[in-house]
């Protein structure tokens, strides 16, 4: 019963490394927010490079060690990707990699969040990208299936990752024009209708946030509910831009984002299965 909880985890863990390392990789991600960042870079390019501010942002080594430090990065995601994918067959030592990969995951949202105006809300709208491999590594330490507050911490990031996602689509955060060309482009639909369908989108987000906490019987339908939109959301990300002629182009520049939320509906069915199995264990172990 745990193997089957554990395996879900895994495959929510790897995919969040694996995208993530592809993007790294492939494509770029928003370390030069910080590294070209007059506020948070000058003291220290002044005090330990002693170079003047412009000299720093206007040098071509400056850009090509920004990129090699993505480019680690990444290959730091693909170890981590391997070590989730054999991890139960690996010595313990090897978790901290788990570890050391939520860590990256944290500070690359810190990143995306500072690129995007320190908005609170998109900090903590990759809490279950995030989240995934703290919840495996505390699973694999563990010889059952772990308590019922170990579920509460998993609704806490479910709840956060999709009340951010429903304040980006209700507009309390300025709305990403991705979101609204991404809904024209999949439902065939204007621009008056995609809002409004985001608008509803939104407020079942937030029911979504509230409905997780409440009995069983809300709780397990509305955990369906996030699984489906969250699979919808991730697949979104290829759907909207995928064209039968250039598939192989469309699915290296798209992929990754789909791969990299697969937590934001693999998360929602552990929490199922958690749910519908923790009273059976209960029963084995009490025997």
């Amino acid at each position: 019963m745990r193997t089957k909880f554990i395996f879900l985890l895994q495959i929510a863990t790897f995919c969040v490394f694996a995208g993530r390392a592809y993007q790294h990789l492939f494509w770029d991600a928003p370390f030069r927010a910080l590294f070209w960042s007059e506020d948070w870079m000058s003291g220290i390019v002044s005090t330990v490079f002693g170079m003047e501010w412009s000299e720093y942002v206007r040098s071509p080594q400056t850009d090509l060690t920004i990129q090699r430090i993505i480019i680690a990065q990444g290959i730091f995601y693909a170890l981590c990707a391997t070590v989730t994918a054999f991890v139960r067959r690996l010595p313990r030592i090897f978790h901290i990699l788990l570890l050391a990969g939520a860590i990256c995951l944290t500070f690359l949202a810190f990143l995306y969040t500072k690129e995007k105006w320190y908005h609170f809300g998109q900090f903590l709208e990759y809490a279950l990208q995030a989240g995934s491999p703290l919840l495996l590594w505390y699973t694999l330490g563990r010889e059952h299936l772990p308590d019922r507050k170990f579920i509460l911490i998993v609704k806490v990031l479910i709840a956060v990752t999709f009340v951010c996602h429903g304040l980006y689509a209700l507009n309390y955060y300025p709305r990403p024009g991705n979101f609204t060309q991404m809904t024209i482009s999949i439902l065939g639909i204007g621009e008056s209708e995609a809002v409004r369908f985001l608008n509803f989108a939104g407020i079942m987000d937030m029911i979504i946030a509230v409905g997780v906490f409440l009995p069983r019987r809300v709780a397990l339908p509305l955990l369906g509910y996030a699984a489906l939109w969250g699979f919808c959301t991730s697949l979104a990300r290829v759907w909207a831009d995928f064209y039968l002629d250039y598939w192989a182009e469309s699915l290296h520049q798209h992929a990754w984002q789909t791969v990299c939320r697969v937590p934001h509906f693999m998360i929602p069915v552990a929490a199922i299965w958690y749910t519908m199995n923790r009273k059976k264990q209960e029963a084995e172990t009490s025997d």
